[in-house]
């Protein structure tokens, strides 16, 4: 009870705030609009580049970790794809941004944050170990899944484009590449340059937070409610499940480890419904699984901090 006291609820209270100000009108939707822009394209992407310019990633990049994310977040795509396609007769285009949605777990603007809460600021090297690859890594194998589905017939050139396109306008990608840059290169961001990031990147979280409470008052409960039903357990249950068992199996460090299992245990991200609304593909489902397993991590959350002990 503790934990969630401590860890959990004020996380939601700041994204109760953000919807209960727009509910009763003290926030214009046009206000939480450009909120989340700031947050999105700007503030996010200034602390994923300090992030990861900044990491060690003689220490930080640990395949243990990696492997015992990703193959549980690249499971839930594959099972959620496979379920929505056989078990409940969606398209394969649907299927796929379904699967899209058990695949992107909210590991930025939830994530970060009650990792920080639970286990403290030096606690989340692996988060944003996680974070470095997240956007790419799901981005790549959802986009290519579905440029696939979409050109089926067409050169593989032509599906190889349609992707580095996608890819190369997100600002997020762009925001931790160029941190890579950075950091391989060797190059010393100058102090004062430092001190301008720091104080956009202190805003980023609870900014980003408030917003996605605005954002979610948008979304109604609404779809197929199995199929709903099916990604809030993928994405709170099989996805953290499968981290936790390999991640015990790989023998990864505990701290990291418990990191890396909470970051699993999120809610799919606001990024599942705009993949969806990019390809115009199963998007009541999408906003309805954002909303609804949102509001269930405030529950899940807890049982994994539980778990991790």
């Amino acid at each position: 009870m503790q934990a969630l006291l401590d860890v959990i609820l004020p996380v939601f209270l700041v994204i109760g705030f953000g919807y209960v100000a727009v509910w009763r009108g003290f926030f214009t939707e046009q206000g939480i609009d450009g909120l989340m822009k700031f947050a999105q394209n700007f503030a996010i992407p200034c602390l994923l580049f300090s992030a990861i310019a900044n990491l060690d990633l003689s220490t930080s990049l640990d395949l243990r970790l990696l492997t015992s994310f990703y193959v549980g977040a690249a499971a839930g795509f594959a099972v959620g794809t496979a379920g929505a396609y056989y078990m409940f007769k969606r398209n394969i285009e649907d299927s796929i941004a379904i699967g899209f949605c058990c695949l992107f777990s909210n590991s930025v603007l939830l994530g970060l944050a009650i990792n920080e809460r639970a286990y403290g600021p030096e606690a989340l090297s692996g988060a944003f170990t996680i974070i470095a690859f997240h956007s790419p890594f799901c981005y790549g194998l959802g986009i290519t899944a579905m440029e696939i589905a979409r050109n089926r017939g067409q050169s593989p050139l032509t599906m190889a484009k349609g992707v580095a396109s996608a890819m190369f306008r997100n600002v997020l990608v762009l925001a931790i590449m160029a941190g890579f840059v950075v950091n391989l290169s060797g190059v010393v961001i100058p102090g004062v340059l430092q001190d301008g990031l720091d104080l956009v990147i202190r805003a980023a979280l609870p900014t980003a937070l408030f917003a996605l409470g605005g954002v979610l008052i948008r979304y109604r409960p609404e779809g197929d409610a199995r199929v709903i039903a099916m990604v809030c357990g993928i994405s709170l249950l099989l996805h953290p499940a499968i981290t936790f068992v390999l991640g015990n199996a790989l023998a990864v460090p505990p701290d990291t480890h418990k990191t890396t299992v909470l970051t699993a245990a999120m809610a799919p991200g606001v990024n599942g419904y705009i993949f969806a609304n990019m390809y115009g593909r199963a998007k009541r489902v999408a906003a309805t699984s954002v909303l609804v397993a949102t509001a269930l991590t405030i529950v899940t959350a807890w049982m994994w901090l539980v778990v991790l002990g």
